[in-house]
């Protein structure tokens, strides 16, 4: 499999100013596999080192922070001779060793020369135990599942991959139907690698919801393993609850939804673990259509989202068919999941500053907002080919200097104010 992501790493090899770098995201997106492919791909060899359980490592990182000392101890574990210009040194899974991530500053000031890169999941969560992170010392690189590019060469369709990234939207048009098949097997398999690399190899769906079943376990597992005692159960309910906040129709997170009589200083530490565990996308509110967007947050209202459409689908136990075949399913998940994979697309590439706007006072609501190029970029997203909807035709109508992005199932074209672009161009 190709990881898009991994030209982001090819960069930051070539960089004269290069630091350490730091690959964060939830469990099980791919970035063991990303760092052993970069390590194969880009060098002479690799030197690569798990942390997990390892206490040869956590003692070698514990005594102090000297480099030279650490690069010898490195080299006779991994039994590789580690040379600056040759190696990429790999230190996996480093959330059970913190003290790796603060040696990086170190490397950074006193041994700039070495290509040390290190992976981790709930890196957030470690560093609350009392261990501070290399600000300005690192390079960091988020992972997220396949998107859905990727998902298309998974699947050995370099072509179409090639003209979608094109953008030529004339012969994009013409492989409309070829593209919205596509694209509908991926809602259901979504973007974790294994589950991906099972549908590509053995077309096996209830093997690929096993799978993901498998992964929303083990996340669970993490709960109990990782966080504070008082908010597993928290933690637990508020994931659960993810679903069925996203398929009503006003998708704004509603605490009572948990239970009844919920507060906000109830549940805000659980939501806070699962946002810094990678394991949720949390969309705040604006106010106000008007840059900055930051200053517009209204820290109250937000919502909230899965890490992967497959793993949301998982979660409802949506069939095969309901996906694959049958047009009404999205009409009943009132867009929830069609928002799920924008969203995912959107922070695949990058996107980490991502709103909605609603009014209390009325039905206006522009499903996300981010700003690009000093302009404001509404978004609207629509699961089928029925675009009807009057909350961007209002909005364009009382700002006619924005343009904005429609994402629906229909094929490329231009609307005035309004571009409409296919989903599975997102």
């Amino acid at each position: 499999m190709k990881r898009i992501v991994i030209e982001q790493l090819i960069k930051w090899k070539s960089r004269a100013d290069r630091k350490p770098l730091v690959i964060n995201g939830a469990r099980q997106v791919g970035k063991t596999w990303l760092l052993r492919e970069f390590g194969e791909k880009e060098y002479i060899q690799t030197a690569y080192i798990s942390c997990y359980k390892n206490n040869v490592v956590k003692e070698i990182f514990s005594s102090d922070y000297d480099t030279k000392r650490i690069i010898t101890a490195l080299s006779a574990i991994s039994n590789i001779d580690i040379k600056p210009e040759n190696t990429l040194i790999v230190l996996d899974e480093v959330q059970e060793i913190p003290e790796v991530l603060e040696s990086l500053k170190y490397f950074c000031e006193d041994a700039p020369e070495y290509h040390i890169a290190v992976a981790g999941s709930l890196l957030g969560i470690s560093l609350h135990q009392g261990f501070s992170f290399p600000v300005g010392k690192v390079q960091s690189i988020n992972i997220y599942p396949m998107n859905f590019e990727e998902f298309l060469l998974a699947k050995g369709e370099d072509r179409l991959y090639s003209i979608l990234i094109s953008r030529d939207f004339q012969t994009i048009n013409m492989l409309h139907e070829k593209y919205v098949d596509l694209l509908r097997q991926y809602y259901y398999v979504g973007g974790m690698p294994e589950a991906v690399k099972k549908y590509v190899e053995t077309g096996e769906l209830k093997s690929v919801r096993e799978i993901q079943k498998q992964i929303l376990s083990d996340y669970s597992n993490d709960f109990s393993k990782h966080a504070p005692r008082e908010q597993v159960r928290r933690i637990a309910m508020v994931r659960q609850s993810i679903p069925s906040q996203l398929f009503k129709e006003n998708k704004k997170f509603i605490y009572g939804a948990l239970k009844k009589g919920a507060r906000a200083n109830e549940f805000e530490t659980a939501i806070q673990w699962l946002s810094e565990a990678g394991l949720i996308y949390k969309v705040p509110r604006v106010n106000s259509v008007k840059l900055p967007l930051k200053i517009y947050e209204d820290l109250s209202a937000f919502k909230m989202y899965m890490v992967d459409t497959g793993l949301l689908g998982a979660m409802v136990d949506v069939e095969p068919g309901q996906v694959l075949i049958n047009n009404n399913i999205f009409t009943e998940y009132k867009g929830g999941m069609t928002e799920q994979y924008v969203l995912q697309q959107m922070k695949s590439h990058g996107l980490e500053s991502v709103y909605y706007h609603n009014t209390d006072s009325s039905r206006l609501e522009i499903d996300f907002l981010i700003q690009q190029n000093g302009q404001v970029l509404p978004i609207e997203v629509k699961a089928e080919s029925n675009v009807r909807a009057n909350s961007l035709s209002l909005l364009l109508q009382k700002a006619p200097e924005l343009k904005a992005i429609r994402y629906s199932m229909l094929p490329y074209r231009e609307q005035g104010q309004m571009t409409n672009i296919p989903l599975y161009a997102c």
